[in-house]
């Protein structure tokens, strides 16, 4: 799959192009709120690292479970101690990785595309990937009146959530791979790209001015849930049907200088996955229960529940997947050859899972040297 194109003709849309790939999996929008929920501290618990508090931040979207039930449930929190766990929800990655890169966060759950593009832009000197937290969760939907099957798709407007984004790289990929032509920017040829924002495709595929839409849960459930039928869980096309679509990002400055903290943090997502993994029916309500904190409104349960089902919580980044993406990305035409060598630095995680007596998990060779 991986081979190396050039970016782009000039160097004016290189510029433009590569910001776009900061745009996180599941985005809606660009802007953070604080969410203000101050969780009780136990009785004699002390500082971590003798910080006042970590700054976390995360999206108010179901790819991001394991900081939405962590949250929800206080495990955060507990193994923080005296340090207060605040949450800061974001609704795009350039604003999480702006957000890391001043210090306004220091830990956070991303999606690919952004970890990897704040990476290669600071030339490796801002985050590091620390851990792992969802696959899957991405699908095709489609009008079922018009694409009855994969090779209609061919002359469709197809919608992906941004131009360079992790869906629509995917796409761009999916189409090369079936033989046909599409100019990555313009989204023109064999298929129309139409690049639509998440929060406004449901409404697109009602009107008509779409025909279907390769896009992350919720969203794809609430297409479904509008009458569309999934042609394509990209889970699919995967080696063991797994692909990372939500990482863990830390800061560097905040890592050397707080390695306790991190640690506890992971040891908490850890815990976390395990709880959602051991009561997922209760992990569930308890994800869209901070939901709905979060963005105002839970999901309905025709929404919740086929989302929740195609999403896979894991501890592992699955780091050899994030390499491919970002090889589909200069497949594509939208990134030039990154250089992602020191993007993992995976040694407390595999210190936490080591002490649940666990197997280590890999950095497919992009470790920190």
């Amino acid at each position: 799959m991986p081979a190396t194109r050039s970016l782009l003709r000039s160097g004016i849309a290189a510029l433009a192009a590569l910001p776009l790939l900061t745009l996180a999996a599941c985005g809606y929008g660009s802007q953070a709120k604080s969410d203000s929920s101050a969780q009780k501290i136990a009785a004699g618990a002390e500082k971590t690292d003798g910080l006042d508090s970590v700054k976390i931040g995360y999206f108010g979207n179901l790819t991001h479970a394991t900081a939405l039930v962590g949250n929800q449930k206080g495990f955060f929190q507990k193994e923080l101690g005296a340090t207060q766990a605040k949450y800061q929800i974001f609704n795009a990655g350039p604003s999480e990785i702006e957000a890391l890169n001043s210090g306004a966060i220091d830990i956070g759950w991303i999606g690919p595309s952004p970890a990897i593009n704040g990476y290669t832009k600071s030339d490796g000197g801002n985050l590091r990937i620390v851990g792992g937290s969802a696959s899957g969760g991405v699908k095709l939907v489609v009008d079922p009146k018009k694409i009855k099957s994969l090779k209609d798709v061919k002359g469709k407007r197809i919608a992906t959530p941004q131009l360079g984004n992790t869906q629509d790289v995917a796409f761009l990929n999916w189409v090369a791979e079936q033989g046909w032509k599409v100019e990555a920017e313009s989204g023109k040829g064999d298929v129309s790209v139409v690049r639509t924002e998440n929060k406004v495709t449901p409404d697109a595929y009602k009107s008509g001015s779409i025909d279907g839409a390769w896009v992350p849960e919720p969203t794809a459930s609430k297409l479904v849930a509008e009458g569309a039928k999934v042609l394509l869980d990209e889970s699919a096309l995967w080696p063991d049907k797994k692909f990372v679509i939500t990482n863990i990002i830390v800061s560097q400055k905040f890592l050397a200088e707080h390695p306790k903290a991190v640690e506890a943090v992971l040891k908490a997502s850890v815990e976390t996955n395990k709880w959602i993994n051991a009561h997922p029916d209760e992990a569930k309500a308890a994800a869209n229960k901070q939901l709905g904190t979060d963005s105002g409104k839970e999901l309905p349960a025709d929404v919740l529940d086929p989302a929740w089902k195609s999403i896979q919580i894991t501890d592992d980044p699955l780091a050899a997947t994030l390499n491919t993406e970002a090889q589909h990305a200069v497949k594509a035409g939208l990134l030039k050859a990154p250089k992602l060598d020191g993007i993992y630095d995976l040694t407390l995680l595999n210190k936490v899972l080591k002490a649940e007596g666990r197997s280590a998990v890999d950095d497919a060779g992009l470790g920190v040297k």
